[in-house]
C-alpha cells in the first residue's frame, strides 16, 4: 500500500516531461511517458523545453498578481479569497497563493530536460543543443528564485523523479543553497542561450538577456551591488532593448511585445491568464489602485492617465495592461502577455545598487531617464532627499510608479528591509516570520518531511 501510495505522489506532483506541439501556446501535453524513453531526436528536446514554457504559463496564470502585489500597498480589494487574505494579512496555509505544486511542474520538466537533451543529440555539439539546456537551466532558476522569495526555505530538486528507489519525501534546503543554484543555472544560461531568436518568438524564449536580467534581480535580492551593476551593464548593452516612448507605454503590455521588453510570459485567446480578472473586470475585479498609491503619483505624470482612469474619484478598473479607455466589462480571462522584466526595471535596479553604493551620479542619470520619459522634472540629490526622503527612496518610489501592478513591488518591499515599516499602519504586518507565506496544508500531507513555516505553525 505504501509503495502504491508513494507511486501516486509520484504521479500527481513530479510529472514526467510532457512534449508540446509546435507552438508555445498549445495547451495540451501529447505525452507523458519517460524521460529515457521520450528524448531519442532533437524535436524531442525541443518539445520537452517547450512543455517548461507551458508549464510557466500556468504557474503565473492565477497567482502572479498574488504574489507580487497582493501584500504590497498599491492595491486595495473588496473581494474575498485571496485577495483579502493577502491584504489584510491573514494568510492561513488553505489559501490558494499558498500552493507550489505548479512551481515544482516546471522544475521537474526542466530537470527531465536537463537530464535527457544530450541524450537527444547524441555526440552532436550542436547550437541548438545548448540553447536548450540553457534555456532549461535559466526556468528552473526563475522557478527556484520565485520560491525563495515567497517561501524561505523550499526543497531543492535537480534530479527528475524515475523511480521508487529515489528518495522521494524531501526536506528544506536553506535559502543560500537554493539561491547557489539559481546562480550557477542563470550563469549556465548566459553562456548557452542565444542572444536572440526569430520574430515573437525573441521575448517569450530565455535569451541571453533575460538571464543576465534575472542575475540583476537575484543579486539585488542578495545585496550584492556590485554583481547586480554588471549584470545590468550587459542588458543596457544589448542594441536590442529600448525605452518607448511614453506614448507607446501602454503598447509594452497591450501588444504583448516592445523594444522594452526583455522576457514575457506568452499567452493568447487558447492559453488565457487572470490579468483581467485581477484588475480590469469593470468594477468588479480583485485589485484597483490604493488611495496611497494614486496620491503618490506627482501630479504631471504621463503615465497616471495610462494607468487609471484619472477621471474618478475611486478608480474601478486598471487600463494599464488594456490601454488607456478600457471599458470592456467582460470577465472573460484575459490572452496578453505577463511582463515579468523590462528594460524600465533594469534600469530601476541599476540605479539602486550604484544608490547603495554611494555613487549617487550615476544613479540620478538612470533614474531620471525613466522621469524625463514620464515627463517628469530631474532630481539632483537633494531634491531627491528632500522630496522623497533619500535617493534610494526616490529611485524605490519610481519603481513604484513605472512598475505598479506588474509583481515587484511586495518583492521591492522585502528587498530593502520595509514590509513592515510600510505595511504595518494598513494591516498590522509585525513579525518577520509573517513575511513568508504558509506552506500549503496539501503539500505538508503528501510529504511528511516538510515542516510548516515557523510563523504558522
Amino acid at each position: 500500500m505504501k509503495k502504491l501510495l508513494k507511486y501516486t505522489f509520484y504521479s500527481l506532483l513530479f510529472l514526467s516531461v510532457s512534449g508540446c506541439s509546435n507552438s508555445l501556446l498549445d495547451k495540451e501535453p501529447i505525452s507523458n511517458v519517460s524521460g529515457e524513453g521520450y528524448y531519442r531526436k532533437p524535436s524531442d528536446a525541443q518539445a520537452g523545453v517547450n512543455g517548461i514554457y507551458n508549464g510557466l504559463q500556468s504557474l503565473f496564470r492565477q497567482n502572479f498578481a498574488y504574489w507580487g502585489e497582493g501584500r504590497a500597498d498599491n492595491i486595495v480589494t473588496r473581494h474575498a479569497g485571496d485577495p483579502a487574505a493577502l491584504q489584510q494579512n491573514t494568510l492561513t496555509p488553505v489559501i490558494n497563493s499558498a500552493r507550489w505544486d505548479n512551481f515544482y511542474t516546471v522544475i521537474s520538466r526542466a530537470n527531465y530536460a536537463i537530464k535527457y537533451i544530450p541524450q537527444a543529440f547524441g555526440t552532436e555539439d550542436s547550437e541548438l543543443k545548448r540553447q536548450l539546456l540553457g534555456q532549461a537551466h535559466a526556468l528552473r532558476a526563475l522557478a527556484y528564485f520565485y520560491l525563495v522569495r515567497i517561501w524561505g526555505e523550499v526543497p531543492l530538486v535537480t534530479e527528475p523523479y524515475e523511480g521508487l528507489d529515489q528518495d522521494f519525501f524531501v526536506q528544506k534546503n536553506t535559502e543560500a543553497e537554493v539561491l547557489a543554484k539559481v546562480e550557477a543555472d542563470l550563469i549556465l544560461a548566459t553562456e548557452n542561450c542565444a542572444t536572440n531568436y526569430s520574430g515573437a518568438r525573441n521575448r517569450v524564449l530565455i535569451t541571453k538577456g533575460a538571464a543576465y536580467a534575472f542575475l540583476t534581480q537575484l543579486y539585488m535580492w542578495q545585496k550584492k551591488y556590485a554583481k547586480a551593476i554588471e549584470m545590468a551593464k550587459k542588458v543596457l548593452a544589448d542594441p536590442q532593448y529600448a525605452l518607448v516612448p511614453i506614448e507607446d507605454w501602454n503598447n509594452i503590455f497591450v501588444k504583448g511585445s516592445s523594444t522594452e521588453s526583455i522576457f514575457v510570459v506568452g499567452y493568447n485567446e487558447v492559453q488565457p491568464n487572470n490579468l483581467r480578472v485581477w484588475y480590469a473586470n469593470g468594477s468588479d475585479s480583485d485589485y484597483v489602485p490604493s488611495a496611497g498609491f494614486i496620491a503618490s503619483i506627482e501630479s504631471d505624470d504621463l503615465r497616471k492617465p495610462r494607468i487609471y482612469d484619472v477621471s474618478q474619484v475611486q478608480p474601478r478598473k486598471i487600463w494599464k495592461f488594456f490601454g488607456e479607455g478600457f471599458n470592456d466589462e467582460s470577465p472573460e480571462p484575459s490572452a496578453g502577455n505577463i511582463v515579468l522584466t523590462r528594460l524600465a526595471d533594469i534600469l530601476l535596479l541599476k540605479a539602486e545598487a550604484h544608490a547603495n553604493l554611494n555613487q549617487p551620479v550615476e544613479a540620478l542619470d538612470l533614474l531620471n531617464r525613466i522621469r524625463t520619459r514620464a515627463g517628469l522634472p530631474v532630481l539632483d540629490q537633494n531634491k531627491a532627499q528632500s522630496q522623497f526622503g533619500s535617493l534610494v527612496g526616490s529611485i524605490l518610489h519610481e519603481r513604484s510608479v513605472e512598475l505598479c501592478f506588474e509583481g515587484h513591488r511586495w518583492f521591492d518591499l522585502l528587498r530593502n528591509e520595509i514590509a513592515i515599516s510600510t505595511m504595518k499602519p494598513i494591516n498590522g504586518l509585525s513579525d518577520k516570520r509573517n513575511l513568508l507565506w504558509p506552506v500549503h496544508e496539501g503539500e505538508l500531507l503528501k510529504d511528511p518531511n516538510l515542516q510548516q513555516n515557523e510563523f504558522y505553525r
